[in-house]
């Protein structure tokens, strides 16, 4: 069998396939900080499971190094060289989530997309993929030939830049409690949160009562919210989110070129297809002077599907395998 995981900042969910890395077996979803390792979590899950495991593949909310990664949203280090060791495995990988994502996204059909953007796909063109959830990931797929080639990226960690007063506002405000104000900062799950906090601040001195706000909501409560009531804080902070969104997006369809398309992946955007839908994203997206127009004809579609990166490590894992046969022939 070969194992996969997608171990976010939030969610750890790992999976078992047939040795073609397509045909799924098991799917199981932990709190990633349920398990005191990575080790600890795959075996746990492992133990249910008759047979042995002949390759894996783990993708992981952070940038890797020599199969290693030490994520800033997460409680312990994944290695895979300890991974295989503990597990007896020869062929074990450790990829960037958005990596695997990007992968995955080359497997799934037109189901799995919600349209934003309708475009006009460049056949053969790159594709870039932005996800925002308990951080921002980012990631291209480069086209070579008969296949593709995932190219990850930690540009969710780049520097913010504002683009009107409210966000030079916001990130005065940001300054003031971090050293360094990334675009995951304001484009994640605690980003969203941040914004509303912003806005609050805004509006403490003609609140009546400030302590009957009490502890910001969650990002989850804050979408809900804004969807009852798009014009109040939720719905604001919302609002600017999904243009920030929209803004680094366009950034990153620009170093890629990704007239192929680009993708949002990641938790918060299936959940709020209806506010990027409503021209705000795509106007930030299109904002980009002399090169608005090119930005206008690539295609932007919401990733729908949960498991593309399970599915981008699946696939990742039985390349390996079939590495580790040619090399004993």
């Amino acid at each position: 069998m070969i194992l996969a995981g997608d171990i976010g900042g939030t969610n750890a969910r790992l999976a078992l396939f047939a040795a073609d890395g397509q045909t799924q077996l098991d799917s199981q979803t932990y709190p990633s900080g349920s398990a005191g390792s990575a080790e600890e979590l795959i075996c746990n899950y492992l133990a249910s499971w008759p047979g042995s495991v002949t390759s894996a593949c783990l993708a992981v909310a952070g940038p890797v190094r020599n199969g290693r990664t030490e994520p800033v949203n997460l409680p312990w280090a994944v290695d895979a060289g300890e991974l295989a060791r503990v597990l007896g495995v020869r062929s074990v990988r450790v990829v960037n989530d958005l990596e695997a994502n990007a992968y995955g996204i080359t497997l799934l059909g037109p189901q799995d997309f919600a349209v934003v953007n309708v475009g006009d796909e460049l056949a053969g063109g790159n594709r870039a993929v932005v996800s925002a959830g308990t951080g921002l990931g980012e990631a291209g797929i480069v086209w070579t030939g008969p296949g593709c080639h995932a190219v990850a990226g930690e540009g969710g960690h780049a520097d913010f830049a504002p683009r009107s007063e409210i966000e030079i506002a916001l990130y005065r405000f940001l300054a003031s409690e971090y050293r360094h104000v990334s675009y995951e900062r304001v484009c994640s799950g605690a980003g969203l949160v941040n914004i509303y906090r912003f806005f609050w601040n805004r509006e403490r001195p003609t609140m009546h009562s400030v302590e009957e706000l009490g502890p910001p909501p969650s990002p989850a409560e804050i979408s809900a919210a804004a969807v009852d009531d798009p014009t109040g804080l939720a719905g604001r902070a919302l609002r600017l989110f999904v243009s920030i969104y929209g803004a680094r997006a366009a950034n990153v369809a620009l170093a890629f070129m990704a007239t192929g398309g680009v993708y949002l992946g990641g938790g918060i955007a299936p959940r709020i297809v209806g506010p990027l839908t409503d021209g705000t994203f795509m106007q930030a997206f299109t904002a980009k002077g002399r090169l608005s127009a090119v930005l206008e004809s690539i295609p932007v579609r919401v990733v729908l599907n949960d498991h593309a990166a399970l599915l981008g490590a699946a696939h990742i894992a039985a390349e390996g395998q079939r590495a580790v046969l040619r090399r004993a022939a």
